[in-house]
């Protein structure tokens, strides 16, 4: 008998032990997937220039950013979590199509609904926030920055070196560190893109070791046509 209330009263111990324990552990987070907003640093807001992309020989070009007269030049390709000496998280987890509603208003940012959809599937998962905020601060992170009018379509071609490019951001946007431009270019010598650093505020600062540079002596910019 003393045997059997032992063995009861150790596993009522045990019981109450579990629980008490379950009790002090933190409850897990909502969202992310592998990755997640807590595993990056800061933004890389990519502004992709349409005319060297659709100069490219290389993969389909949407007619409404690469046909003739639509008059196109930087638009946003992505917000980009990332890290601070390497590349962010991407693909956390699955993404649910991206509304209507939200697509209709980010057109007018993102040339594409393919590349909306992409950038949701690709970046926006690993940021925790929902598609609607996302797109949100997709939006608001582009409103703030000014493209040079020199840059912004020009009706000639232009070369320029990337620090040159990476100087007129700079000026014109004068409560940006000149550190928090960046610029990407194609083999060929085309820009490819112009990146922006931003903090998860949206506020600016020095881009880190992963937000890419270019090697080219000097970049060719085609006129906006």
């Amino acid at each position: 008998m003393r045997r059997h209330r032992r063995g009861l009263a150790a596993a009522i111990l045990a019981c109450l032990l579990a629980v008490s324990a379950s009790a002090a552990r933190p409850p897990k987070k909502r969202g992310g997937g592998s990755g997640g907003a807590s595993s990056f640093a800061y933004y890389l807001l990519t502004l992709s220039y349409a005319p060297d992309f659709c100069a490219q020989t290389s993969g389909g070009k949407d007619p409404r950013e690469c046909g003739p007269g639509r008059h196109v030049g930087f638009v946003v390709h992505g917000l980009w979590p990332q890290g601070e000496s390497g590349r962010g998280p991407e693909n956390c987890g699955s993404a649910s199509p991206v509304s209507q509603e939200i697509v209709r208003v980010t057109l007018n940012y993102i040339p594409t609904e393919s590349l909306i959809q992409h950038e949701w599937a690709a970046h926006g998962t690993c940021t925790g926030l929902s598609s609607g905020d996302y797109f949100s601060l997709i939006r608001r992170a582009r409103d703030s920055v000014t493209i040079p009018d020199e840059l912004k379509a020009p009706t000639r071609e232009l070369r320029l070196s990337p620090a040159e490019i990476a100087a007129k951001l700079a000026a014109a946007n004068p409560s940006y560190p000149p550190g928090a431009f960046r610029v990407s270019c194609y083999r060929d010598g085309a820009l490819q893109e112009v990146r922006i650093c931003l903090n998860k505020d949206l506020s600016p600062r020095v881009c880190g070791g992963s937000a890419g540079s270019c090697a080219a002596g000097i970049l060719v910019l085609k006129p906006v046509r």
